[in-house]
């Protein structure tokens, strides 16, 4: 295939001495990128602040309100990654005696390069954001995880000795006259064993027996209370550890189409820029 209107046939040997990037034009393409992601984010956060309001019935609920927000920022990737891509693509220099196939090649790099360019700006002024934020209260940050080590080995001590002197000294009828307070703390105690698995049965009839004396109830009352309370905890446990793996699947989720939104926004560039340099070179 032999040169279209208007292109030289190139020499053999012959070797351009200007590079086939414009970084002029890529670097203004990649802050408009980010100006512009700025822009529509304050944006959003506007508008969000205009619709969420906890006085108002009709406000949408914080599933919604985060399905918004993800939206909102693949929009936003996808506007800046095209208006900094089709930039770039109408402000580089025009190549001349170059054949179309490498011109599209090269505006398509330009707006993939705007894209990248724009990325490790808006990364970089999110980290020293962040920083500046956590850097305040290192420090303080520091003493207070310096003082928990020093007292999370105590309590977690503590607490298995206060478990193993309930057991070792457990009366064999429980004691009616004891303080409410110590009944309570004990009962407290044995419960939380229900959190973590099966409850085994010298807990479950002594925490009956010391129900049945403390409330002044037949012991079979007291063992239906024991199982409810038994139930309860293991239903709140359960509903931790659920809360728990929903937010591991959002966290994962979210990073997955972040990273499928940033791809479809370099695609986007690359096309802006082809388009925006065609364009370039017809006016």
């Amino acid at each position: 295939m032999g040169p279209g209107p208007g292109e030289a046939e190139p020499g053999p040997g012959l070797e351009a001495r200007q590079s086939g990037v414009t970084w002029g034009a890529v670097i203004a393409g990649g802050v408009t990128a980010t100006a512009v992601t700025f822009i529509l984010l304050e944006l959003g956060a506007g508008l969000g602040f205009a619709i969420a309001s906890p006085g108002r019935d009709s406000s949408p609920s914080a599933g919604s309100l985060a399905m918004m927000s993800l939206v909102w920022l693949v929009v936003t990737q996808w506007v800046a990654s095209g208006m900094g891509g089709y930039l770039t693509g109408r402000l580089r220099t025009k190549w001349v005696n170059t054949h179309t196939h490498e011109v599209f090649f090269r505006d398509t790099a330009h707006g993939f390069l705007s894209w990248g360019v724009a990325t490790v700006v808006t990364v970089g002024l999110l980290a020293s954001a962040a920083s500046s934020l956590v850097g305040g209260g290192v420090q303080a940050t520091a003493t207070a995880a310096s003082g928990l080590a020093q007292a999370a080995a105590p309590a977690m001590a503590g607490q298995m000795q206060d478990d193993t002197t309930d057991v070792l000294f457990r009366r064999g009828q429980p004691d009616a006259s004891a303080p409410a307070g110590d009944a309570r703390a004990e009962a407290t105690r044995i419960l939380a064993h229900a959190a973590t698995g099966d409850l085994p049965a010298a807990d479950r009839g002594y925490l009956a027996q010391l129900v049945a004396a403390r409330a002044g109830i037949p012991e079979a009352e007291a063992q239906r209370r024991v199982d409810e309370a038994v139930a309860a905890t293991k239903r709140a446990a359960e509903a931790a550890r659920q809360a728990a793996e929903t937010a591991r699947k959002a966290a994962a989720t979210l990073a997955i189409l972040t990273a499928l939104s940033m791809l479809v926004g370099a695609f986007i560039a690359a096309v802006a820029a082809a388009i925006g340099g065609q364009q370039r070179d017809e006016y």
